[in-house]
């Protein structure tokens, strides 16, 4: 079977790439193992160091490694040059704090009994099976924290994304990273479970669908790995009669839209308030025609192509059906005229029944699910009525309103005013079926590490004192 690289703008296939045999896998394997057994004993340093060079590197290519994602996925190359100097943050992040989240935690014990504390280890090879919609930011979130802790990166990237994967595996290589302590592994998904069960494979990490979690999730159970799943999302975009409106929508726009609406903490469903529905749909609807759709690589466009043709069928699909139930469409929607490219015009539906497929299936792409909310409950209420919890965002000035939604909202976060981001210095993750686990901050780089508890002795400290003598 070949992995093909295929250019959404284009639709032309741009390289095509064998899938590793089995004997292929089996070295890469092998070498994470044999690389695991230097880097665990490395330095913290020296880790620091690989990931400084890193960072300057990705530094240095920005615009060839942007090229790249764009030609791949079809995410505009303003967005992918912003992609890559976000790995960039990443690696200095990690660099200049991995050592202090990693560092011994004293625990509190017995006067005159000694000392106990807590020590974070490596824990050997991570698997991590990573999506194609941000196909370095992910990967990176995933690799940096678990290298600067010790471990070594096996990555099973997306299928329609190999060009990615095999400059991720140089960019490690060349920054200094042990061989074999960073490789891709070109398969299928079909051959994922055979890896998780390998010995030497010692946690799983997945950022993708809930279907494809529920799979690898399952598998890496069966064999007691550790897992880390980072699923769809459904965001509710809470906007309360307090908010600053203008702001609101602007942000909403841009929440929608982002990564040409393939993100999992893109906003989905916008909850309005009734006393400002009205004004607010107005202006965001005017805000998503006036989105400039088209090329990826010509500057000024703001969404371009889906990344798969089945992407792009799936949507058109979950529009028709939100429509057949009763669904409302209040602009946009329309393919864009006869041409290649897998695009869909940004769009808005209104008054979507739970009947509705969209209404709990997480849409990925540029279509926003447009609510109105009778009051404070009502809004929380049908935040909360999605099968998925990874990221929200709540617009009000008043701050009893904002306790309530940051208490009550069943997310991993919630932004106010703001829009729902990554970075690096903030856990990362969600409940429900958006997975569990966390990545990034400390939170993240302590989930692949083996949390030693050591007790010493207060003779055994006075034997080791006086050995040194």
């Amino acid at each position: 079977m070949k992995l093909l690289s295929v250019n959404p703008t284009t639709e032309e296939t741009t390289e095509a790439f064998e899938e590793h045999t089995d004997a292929e896998i089996e070295s890469r394997l092998a070498r994470a193992w044999g690389a695991f057994q230097t880097w665990r004993r490395t330095a913290m340093a020296e880790r620091a160091a690989v990931l400084t060079r890193l960072a300057e590197l990705l530094g240095a290519e920005r615009e060839r490694h942007a090229r790249t994602m764009t030609e791949e996925m079809g995410k505009t190359f303003a967005s992918a040059l912003a992609e890559v100097d976000k790995c960039a943050l990443c690696c200095r992040h990690y660099a200049e704090h991995g050592a202090g989240y990693l560092a011994d935690e004293p625990i509190a014990g017995e006067p005159g009994h000694g000392a106990a504390f807590i020590r974070r280890l490596p824990l050997g090879p991570v698997l991590a099976v990573m999506p194609w919609n941000f196909p370095f930011w992910q990967v990176f979130r995933f690799a940096v924290p678990a290298l600067m802790a010790g471990n070594v990166g096996l990555l099973k990237h997306a299928s329609n994304v190999p060009r990615c994967a095999l400059a991720l595996e140089d960019l490690f290589a060349r920054a200094g990273a042990p061989a074999g302590a960073f490789a891709s592994l070109l398969v299928p998904s079909a051959r994922v479970e055979k890896i998780i069960g390998d010995a030497r494979v010692r946690a799983v990490t997945l950022t993708g669908s809930e279907a494809a979690g529920v799979s690898v999730g399952a598998a890496a159970g069966r064999h007691l790995k550790k897992t880390v799943l980072e699923l769809g999302g459904s965001d509710p975009f809470v906007v309360m009669p307090s908010a600053e409106l203008d702001a609101a929508v602007r942000t909403a726009v841009a929440a929608r839209v982002i990564n040409n609406g393939q993100s999992c903490i893109a906003a989905k469903r916008f909850i309005v308030h009734r006393d400002v529905y009205r004004r607010f749909v107005e202006a965001f609807v005017a805000g998503l025609e006036r989105l400039r759709v088209g090329d990826p690589m010509r500057e000024g466009t703001d969404v371009g192509p889906l990344a798969t043709r089945e992407g792009r069928d799936r949507l058109e699909r979950q529009v028709a059906d939100a429509v057949a139930a009763g669904a409302k469409r209040v602009g946009g929607g329309a393919r864009p005229p006869p041409g290649r490219g897998w695009f869909y015009a940004p769009c808005a539906l209104a008054e979507v029944p739970r009947s509705a497929p969209a209404y709990h299936e997480e849409v990925f792409g540029p279509v926003a699910l447009l609510f109105e909310a009778r009051d404070l409950d009502h809004a929380i209420a049908l935040a909360n009525d999605s099968p998925y919890g990874l990221g929200s965002s709540v617009w009000t000035r008043v701050e009893a309103e904002r306790r309530r939604f940051v208490d009550e909202i069943e997310a991993g976060q919630t932004f106010v005013d703001a829009m729902v981001a990554s970075d690096p210095r903030r856990p990362f993750g969600g409940v429900k079926r958006s997975g569990y686990g966390r990545e990034l901050a400390a939170l993240g780089i302590r989930e692949f590490v083996n949390e030693k508890t050591v007790v010493i002795s207060a003779a055994g400290n006075a034997r080791a004192s006086a050995a040194t003598e």
